[in-house]
């Protein structure tokens, strides 16, 4: 077997192991945040009562953003839970109706949630969705879709 391709299946059988939780002590570092920074609803309101869709503007003080993948220092992206507690510290955020990322960097989107009343709340994480230390997280608001 070519050096190449052994080293390919290696690496592919580390990404297994991880994926599998198999090899629980390899833990990516975590992203120290800035100092005093803050993720925040531009939009909508806590407490807004909306007619659907819900327009979601999302607001970062303190850092900025890039990217998934990207390494740049003092940066990250939104992740948006909805309905959903904060993920827990140091753990890669899922990808499901509750947790939506925005690894292109994006900061407005438009949800389209039953009527009810529904949570939101904004985390920002590091280039590998692992919230960064300390976690830079919005208050959770509450919204009333007609």
């Amino acid at each position: 077997m070519s050096p190449t391709i052994r080293a390919l299946c290696l690496s592919f059988g580390s990404l297994l192991a991880l994926a599998s939780g198999a090899e629980q002590t390899a833990v990516m570092p975590v992203t120290p945040s800035v100092p005093g920074a803050s993720v925040y609803f531009v939009e909508p309101a806590d407490g807004a009562v909306i007619s659907g869709p819900v327009r979601v503007v999302m607001g970062l003080q303190g850092m900025g953003i890039a990217p998934a993948g990207i390494d740049f220092p003092a940066t990250g992206h939104h992740h948006l839970i909805i309905n959903a507690p904060t993920p827990p510290a140091g753990a890669i955020i899922p990808m499901d109706a509750n947790h939506v990322h925005f690894g292109k960097g994006q900061t407005e989107t438009t949800l389209d949630l039953p009527a009810g009343s529904h949570t939101l709340q904004l985390v920002l994480a590091d280039r590998n969705h692992i919230p960064h230390e300390p976690a830079v997280v919005s208050p959770v608001i509450n919204i009333t879709v007609r």
